[in-house]
């Protein structure tokens, strides 16, 4: 008899959870309490039985602040939420200040030594890349801004003064502007002792027909006179300052950029200890930790060419980006920008600096960039040109002459996947002979690049890879849309060294790399 009506007291009890689930006013009501009393798995349990229209009126009115104070208990309940919200496709999806729980995640992740920390919040941070797939970026920009900033505070050391010393920027800047005011001082004792020539004279003596009119002992005189002031005011000595100058104005934007930082830290997180005594540079890397963990945790189960670019702190800033969502159909793409990538690596660490060591270029550092862009640009011309040669020349061979008709078609089709299979040995040295080609004649006045073993062999890397991207099916293709002259971060990365002043384009140093419509590969700017 007892046992009958302890079963029919849980059958009231399951009774009255179902009715009070069907009104979002006491659905929440229960989740709150439940919430309140840290009972969080309780509370998720109850929101994942609650219908569609129940749980739209309990995601518009949840104070998901009191929830983002609480994780990472809370994760859970978060992450059942977002779950329910994607799964019952409930359109429009209510605004759950997911920024707000990334940002908590990242400042969590980022000081987190070993508790287990990501398994509990990895299943929350990729309902979060579901539910809100631009709080990844927005994330993964944020984790560049605090790599920029950590590399700005590393600029404040000693310079090179005129002498080739290392001294104080401060120090640096005060001796070269003492060596302005002697030199200026002896300038304008010269222009005293020319004073016949710098008072002012009447127009007429310095008409065209006067001037034409002069004796040799006067253009004698007027050649002396002008070479010893141009010796009095160029000086070597005062080309420096524009440099000091320059590094001035670096690191004070870098100590803006460092400081903005700490600002948006301190306004998402108002319990961060910013005191006098905390290094600086461990703050920005703790949240850049995190920003890179939470990146890590939203992509876990994505194929490996949609995970987000690495960390400056793992490796060179390659320009690697991609968001493309159908890398499942192609498998071998990101081996495929991987291969890209590893020419603009090698690129960046050897070619530049050996063209830049080659004594013809030196007086015009910024051409060796101009030449590594030809040579990538050009190397996919090439390639591309001699994968058309080679079709025609195979379907001329055979007798096919109608390319509209479904025979040639599949012979392209076929001959295309057989070079595909032999990309990697498929003989391309016409290719490259064309690529050095082109580079050297162009810049016929610097015969030093056709005996530089560096370019060869961006050249044979260049071609190489462009080969085997115009194989693909579809191929990937280079970016040559070269007009814009803003920075956009989905397209573009600056390179080490460019000034972080500005957003605008200088110039281009390595093309983007597309995949449809999508940047798999981000071009490299200077600014």
């Amino acid at each position: 008899m007892n046992e009958s009506r302890e079963r029919i007291r849980r059958e009231r009890e399951r009774e009255r959870e179902r009715n009070t689930y069907s009104s979002p006013r006491l659905a929440l009501r229960r989740v709150l309490l439940l919430a309140e009393g840290r009972q969080f798995r309780e509370a998720a349990g109850v929101v994942a039985r609650l219908g569609p229209g129940v749980l739209r009126g309990v995601a518009a009115d949840l104070p998901v602040d009191l929830l983002v104070d609480a994780l990472p208990h809370s994760a859970h309940l978060i992450e059942t939420l977002l779950n329910r919200l994607i799964s019952l496709e409930v359109s429009p999806r209510p605004e759950l200040q997911c920024e707000s729980v990334a940002w908590r995640l990242v400042g969590l992740l980022g000081a987190d030594q070993g508790s287990g920390l990501r398994a509990r919040t990895a299943k929350l941070a990729q309902a979060l890349a579901q539910y809100a797939p631009d709080t990844r970026d927005a994330v993964d920009a944020r984790r560049r801004q605090l790599d920029s900033a950590v590399q700005g505070l590393g600029t404040h050391g000693l310079t090179a003064d005129s002498c080739g010393a290392l001294i104080s920027l401060h120090v640096a800047m005060k001796n070269e502007l003492q060596r302005h005011v002697e030199i200026y001082k002896q300038a304008l004792h010269k222009l005293e002792e020319l004073s016949p020539v710098t008072v002012q004279s009447a127009p007429a003596a310095s008409s065209h027909q006067r001037l034409l009119a002069l004796a040799p002992a006067d253009v004698e005189r007027r050649l002396i006179d002008n070479k010893s002031l141009l010796t009095a005011v160029d000086k070597p000595a005062l080309r420096q300052l524009p440099a000091l100058v320059a590094a001035l104005a670096a690191r004070v934007d870098c100590d803006k950029a460092v400081l903005a930082c700490l600002g948006q830290l301190k306004r998402g997180d108002p319990t961060l200890d910013l005191s006098d005594t905390r290094p600086v540079a461990g703050v920005l890397m703790s949240y850049s930790r995190g920003c890179a963990a939470l990146a890590a945790l939203m992509a876990e189960g994505e194929a490996p060419g949609d995970a987000p670019p690495r960390s400056h702190a793992d490796s060179a800033s390659d320009g690697y980006h991609s968001d493309s969502d159908d890398s499942h159909q192609h498998p071998d793409r990101s081996a495929l920008v991987a291969q890209y990538s590893a020419v603009w690596l090698k690129a960046a660490e050897e070619v530049l600096p050996a063209l830049g060591a080659l004594e013809q270029l030196q007086p015009t550092p910024h051409l060796k960039y101009k030449i590594v862009f030809s040579v990538v640009v050009l190397s996919f011309r090439a390639a591309i040109s001699l994968r058309d040669k080679r079709l025609a020349e195979a379907r001329a061979l055979l007798g096919g002459e109608d390319d509209s008709s479904p025979a040639a078609a599949g012979f392209i089709a076929a001959a295309t996947r057989l070079m595909r299979s032999t990309a990697h040995s498929f003989p391309l040295g016409e290719a490259e002979r064309t690529v050095v080609n082109q580079v050297v004649s162009t810049l016929r006045e610097y015969p030093c690049l056709r005996a530089c073993g560096a370019l060869h062999a961006l050249a044979a890397a260049g071609c190489r890879a462009a080969w085997t991207l115009s194989l693909h099916a579809p191929p990937l293709r280079i970016d040559t849309d070269f007009t814009p002259v803003v920075m956009n971060p989905e397209r573009h990365v600056r390179l080490d060294g460019s000034s972080l002043r500005s957003d605008l384009i200088k110039s281009f140093v390595w093309p983007a790399l597309m995949d449809g419509n999508r940047c798999v590969f981000r071009a490299v700017v200077l600014t």
